[in-house]
């Protein structure tokens, strides 16, 4: 694959039609980069201190804001040096580095979405056997899978994208080395590699979300056959935010799959919208709509006062 690539680096032509705005864009994009860091870490910083949320579910929610701390990097510290005028030029070593942690923790949140809501259909649909179904051997074999499954599907995306020669042009037309815009840069035929690409970063995403509404189908059924009104608005408060999240994270990717062709820039703000706002509003959407979390705030507050 080296061998027959003479490229070295690639030009990120950064956002289209954003000539010009590039220091307003900069603040804005550190605003929301500034603001995920500090509420991811305070998220992971209260699951890790309160002894009351090492359950299943904040376990799981905990991974989650680590790798909300982590995904918006892979796309927002470049693109941030691009908008300050420190160079868009990306090595070839360091294009497809970035094409494998994108989809690799890209992919990760999306089975963790899935494992989420399986959780949650084990508390609700069997509360009595919920201890059992989500011990500590589980939890940890399903954290451990979301990341298998993230790395396979990461090497064969890379691979399949970086196995053609690049030879010629080096500019890409977007603010990241993503897969569409990568590929119509090599020197060779790239049909099958798109097939590949786009056939996998669709089934893998609409297979987990299919996953996630036959888990909220039961939950549902489970929801509306119990008598107690208070234990009904417990239960749905339980899965409130992990639906919210899972709208906001799947909603982008819909934008861009439901459009035949969509253009370069309503590509590139659906992608900022799941790559930087997301991750920002998650750890808001967690910590106001859950009281667990909220109370435990409080307490850990009280504590360093």
């Amino acid at each position: 694959m080296w061998n027959r690539t003479s490229v070295t680096e690639f030009i990120l032509l950064g956002i289209p039609h954003t000539e010009g705005l590039e220091m307003v864009l900069f603040i804005v994009f550190v605003t929301f980069y500034t603001l995920t860091v500090l509420g991811n870490g305070l998220i992971l910083t209260i699951i890790v201190a309160s002894p009351r949320l090492h359950t299943p579910m904040y376990f799981f929610l905990g991974i989650l804001s680590f790798f909300d701390l982590l995904f918006p990097s892979v796309t927002a510290l470049k693109l941030l040096a691009s908008l300050s005028g420190r160079g868009r030029a990306i090595s070839y070593g360091g294009c497809a580095c970035q094409v494998f942690f994108y989809h690799f923790l890209g992919c990760i949140e999306c089975f963790l979405f899935t494992v989420m809501a399986y959780d949650r259909y084990a508390a609700i649909c069997h509360p009595l056997r919920y201890n059992v179904i989500m011990n500590p051997g589980v939890c940890a074999g399903l954290a451990a899978g979301t990341w298998l499954g993230g790395g396979l599907q990461a090497v064969l995306l890379t691979c399949v994208t970086f196995r053609l020669p690049y030879c010629g042009p080096n500019h890409v037309d977007y603010f990241f080395c993503d897969i569409p815009a990568v590929l119509p840069l090599a020197c060779a035929d790239a049909s099958l590699a798109q097939v590949i690409s786009f056939t996998n970063v669709g089934l893998m995403p609409f297979s987990c979300f299919l996953l996630i509404l036959i888990s909220y189908a039961r939950i549902a059924h489970s929801i509306l056959s119990m008598h107690s009104a208070e234990g009904r608005h417990r239960a749905f408060s339980t899965c409130s935010a992990h639906l919210t999240s899972i709208i906001l994270f799947y909603g982008p990717v819909a934008l861009i799959y439901l459009q035949p062709d969509p253009s370069p820039g309503f590509s590139a703000g659906v992608q900022i919208l799941n790559n930087l706002v997301t991750p920002t509003l998650n750890p808001f959407i967690y910590s106001l709509r859950n009281k667990e979390v909220g109370t435990a705030l409080t307490m850990l507050r009280s504590q360093t006062v």
